[in-house]
């Protein structure tokens, strides 16, 4: 199935992205792609390291004219998110990406494809690999655990890097060459509840969400694509006067991917299930008309439930669980009052796992303003503590500022419009990049971050523009050779 990929132009670059997406890179179990970098770094016979987070730092002398220019850092991160359609079959943990060339895009079938990162690894690799291509001293920085926590980034000290210009090869428009990113947080809240026993005069039946897009709860979150946590919540809502018991709920997977899928398991008195299908089915049909444009694909279903439980959670909890959540704040919080167009402030409610007597909501709060990110996590405390659940905040990371002065932004500025014939757009982003948290131990470093175009990531329907990889693979190469001398 990868055969097709492997003769793509750039071959270098797409045959290393088909050989890394053989290897499972899932965040927090990267051992097989952390030894499968420091067997690609020795085998080249390079300076290769691993620092005690277990990043990789491969290090190359520049060629030959070169060795007076400044040292670059070219990072992108290990990791991939992993996430795949309820009905495709796959083991993560086991099988490589299944990939297939679909017009100008490649894709994944069924699954995350991964180029977010790996696109970005795939071109350092063919860098370090080279010998032909010209370039001054490089530091190849693969960082892990970036989609999941950035403890990668967090965890890198002072002195493994000498690098005055960082280039961060993980944004996802050809068009764009990112100075600036958003920090985040993670928000979860924890309680329990009385169980009670479900009366013998109930049917459980099963309310599903799913078909909706998702996809990344930074980049896609100004898009109004539905939430399945908050849409489920939306027609829990409506169960308040037809004594129904939630016997579960499981809602999303993921922190930075919009969730796609929710279900919950009802304990419905049988003389209400006709009026309670028929209230269900006027609401949906609501919810159905309002994403239709965002979501064409959202299905609401209600049946029975093939599994009977024997306790339900109990009412008052209930109301409890159903009015924090639609309390909660999901989207855009806050527009930039500074950038045109970029998003300030935003959260996911991204997990809602209730059962057993237990509940837990994860959501991630993100802003490029450190005081807005707070102030939209003291909010959502407070939703969450009113019901009585307990708060942590977590996994706290700082935003990257931009610096319109940058001299590295100059330069790559200026040979975009020299190669292209156009200005590039040059924007901060609301993704969380690991620049800014990189800059904390590495204060003076110049930092600037591009990529191919990629839609839909951290969703099954992440794809790659083929197009797009060959201007930038051919933009790369030019920068390395218009890098500024040492001062």
């Amino acid at each position: 199935m990868n055969a097709a990929i492997r003769v793509l132009e750039p071959k270098v670059l797409w045959n290393n992205f088909a050989d890394l997406n053989a290897v499972p890179r899932g965040s927090k179990k990267e051992e097989k792609v952390i030894q499968f970098m420091v067997d690609f770094g020795n085998k080249l016979g390079l300076e290769t390291l691993k620092d005690p987070i277990q990043n990789v730092i491969i290090k190359k002398p520049a060629t030959p004219g070169m060795e007076d220019r400044k040292t670059v850092v070219l990072q992108s991160h290990l990791d991939m998110v992993w996430q795949k359609n309820n009905d495709t079959d796959f083991d993560f943990e086991t099988e490589g990406i299944k990939m297939i060339v679909d017009g100008e895009w490649v894709k994944a079938d069924g699954t995350t494809l991964g180029a977010d990162n790996g696109l970005g690894v795939a071109a350092i690799m063919s860098i370090l690999a080279s010998k032909e291509i010209v370039h001054p001293p490089i530091e190849a920085l693969f960082t892990i655990d970036e989609e999941t926590g950035m403890t990668g980034a967090q965890g890198l000290q002072a002195g493994y890097l000498d690098g005055e210009i960082l280039l961060n090869l993980d944004t996802e428009d050809i068009e764009e060459i990112d100075m600036g990113c958003a920090g985040g947080i993670d928000v979860t809240a924890t309680g329990t509840y009385v169980e009670e026993s479900i009366l013998s005069n109930t049917e459980q039946y099963k309310l599903e969400i799913k078909g909706l897009n998702g996809g990344h709860s930074g980049m896609d979150i100004h898009k109004g694509l539905g939430n399945a946590n908050k849409i489920m919540n939306r027609l829990l809502y409506e169960s308040f006067d037809a004594e129904i018991n939630i016997v579960k709920i499981q809602g999303g997977s993921l922190r930075n991917a919009i969730p796609r899928e929710s279900i919950a398991v009802l304990a419905i008195p049988k003389e209400k299930i006709e009026a309670y299908k028929a209230k269900i089915q006027a609401v949906s049909e609501d919810i159905l008309a309002e994403f239709k444009t965002v979501d064409p694909g959202l299905e609401i279903n209600l049946v029975p439930f093939e599994t009977s439980f024997h306790k339900a959670m109990n009412t008052k909890s209930q109301i409890k669980l159903i009015k924090a959540l639609y309390a909660a704040h999901n989207g855009v919080y806050r527009m930039s009052p500074d950038m045109e167009d970029l998003v300030e402030t935003s959260n996911n409610i991204a997990k809602v796992s209730v059962e057993g007597g237990h509940i837990k909501i994860e959501c991630l709060t993100r802003s490029a303003v450190e005081s807005s990110k707070m102030d939209l996590a003291h909010a959502l405390r407070s939703a969450f503590e009113l019901a009585g659940y307990e708060v942590t905040f977590s996994g706290s990371y700082p935003g990257w500022k931009p610096n319109v002065n940058s001299p590295i932004l100059g330069v790559m500025t200026n040979l975009y419009q020299k190669m292209f014939d156009k200005k590039p757009n040059v924007v901060a982003c609301h993704a969380g990049l690991e620049c800014g948290i990189l800059g904390t131990n590495y204060p003076k470093m110049d930092m600037i971050s591009f990529g191919p175009t990629i839609l839909g990531a951290h969703s099954p329907d992440e794809k790659a523009y083929i197009p797009s990889v060959k201007i930038f693979w051919d933009y790369l190469l030019e920068i390395l050779k218009t890098i500024p001398k040492k001062n």
